[in-house]
């Protein structure tokens, strides 16, 4: 699935739109200088299994390592996330 992804950030979070132009997932934050907490991640149904999830988790995380803010990952799936993928441990605070 092709994904635009975007911070809205007078709504708090980053949203992932598919080609259509549907909102397809999001992660909610919240953000104090030099830290982002993300508080919630929601994938629409129709687009469960199909790497959403994954996608923003990505660049998320990517985002908060080249911004230099440390994450504090109070969402479960980022938190299981990076987990599984170790090598963003060192944006955790």
């Amino acid at each position: 699935m092709s994904l635009t992804i975007t911070d809205v950030p007078d709504e708090n979070r980053y949203e992932a739109t598919n080609t259509d132009g549907e909102r397809v997932g999001m992660v909610e934050y919240i953000r104090v200088p030099n830290l982002i907490s993300f508080t919630h991640t929601e994938v629409s149904p129709a687009a469960e299994g199909q790497g959403v999830g994954s996608a923003l988790a990505r660049h998320v995380l990517d985002q908060a390592r080249a911004d230099g803010v440390k994450v504090q990952p109070l969402c479960p799936f980022i938190k299981g996330w990076i987990g599984r993928h170790r090598e963003y441990v060192d944006v955790l605070d």
